[in-house]
């Protein structure tokens, strides 16, 4: 009974994903929420990893493995990011999903309201249809709010992005990019943020984040977000045109 228990509480920590990683820190590799404003880092240099496996067995076999980074390097009018993640889920043998991202982001500040970027990205999602998405863009930004309360960045562009999907075929497309990420200190320990981007053509993919933190001590906070991704095209081999995902973390702070 006191193994069972012990399993069972492993799997708990392991479901959550137990991460290394700032309390205060967001960032989503669908669209990049991390307010990147080097005018107001307080440290040249802001991360997090995080990762989570879960296993069972018995009358069932289920796993589930997931890991994420994101890095953030600062200097006085610029910043340079890099983002990764890796999910994978598979049922009685039968992998259900597998997904693989990583990408790049350079911001270059102009003033303390307007600022110029690039990012670059790289997506594998088969059971969404895609063997490989590759996306760039870049363009202008504004920083509409910069906090300590309220922090909110707007920026558009152009770009392109070559899809191959998994049932075969593959396009390259120009497209218009949109996107706004927002934060609000709610409480000394407690922050919300939310982020939305728009990959805009005649396959057009909206991405959405919706995350809260909550700092349960010095070292210890809980995170929770909720990720959208709408494609309004979707490819043949997955018609469904909205996926959804509830990540629930516990998090230490470095």
């Amino acid at each position: 009974m006191l193994r069972t228990g012990r399993l069972r509480a492993i799997s708990l920590l392991t479901v959550m994903g137990l991460s290394l990683a700032s309390v205060s820190s967001f960032a989503s590799t669908d669209i990049f929420t991390a307010l990147d404003d080097p005018s107001t880092a307080k440290k040249s240099f802001d991360g997090n990893i995080q990762a989570g496996y879960n296993a069972q067995s018995g009358n069932s076999r289920n796993s589930s493995l997931s890991a994420n980074t994101t890095m953030t390097w600062f200097q006085p009018s610029n910043a340079y990011s890099i983002w990764g993640e890796a999910l994978n889920n598979s049922s009685d043998d039968q992998r259900s999903t597998e997904k693989y991202q990583a990408g790049a982001r350079a911001r270059h500040n102009l003033d303390d309201d307007n600022f110029l970027f690039s990012q670059g990205s790289w997506l594998s999602d088969r059971f969404n249809g895609y063997r490989s998405r590759s996306t760039f863009t870049a363009g202008y930004g504004r920083q509409v709010l910069n906090g300590p309360i309220h922090t909110l960045r707007l920026e558009a562009g152009p770009g392109v992005r070559h899809d191959e999907f998994q049932g075969g075929g593959n396009t390259t497309k120009a497209l218009a990019y949109g996107a706004a990420s927002y934060s609000y200190q709610l409480t000394d320990n407690t922050k919300f943020i939310q982020g939305v981007s728009v990959l805009a053509n005649d396959d057009t993919t909206l991405n959405s984040e919706t995350g809260l933190s909550v700092g349960i001590n010095d070292h210890f906070a809980l995170k929770v977000t909720y990720n959208v991704t709408y494609n309004n095209n979707p490819p043949d081999s997955a018609p469904k045109h909205t996926d959804t995902r509830t990540a629930v973390s516990l998090v230490y702070g470095l």
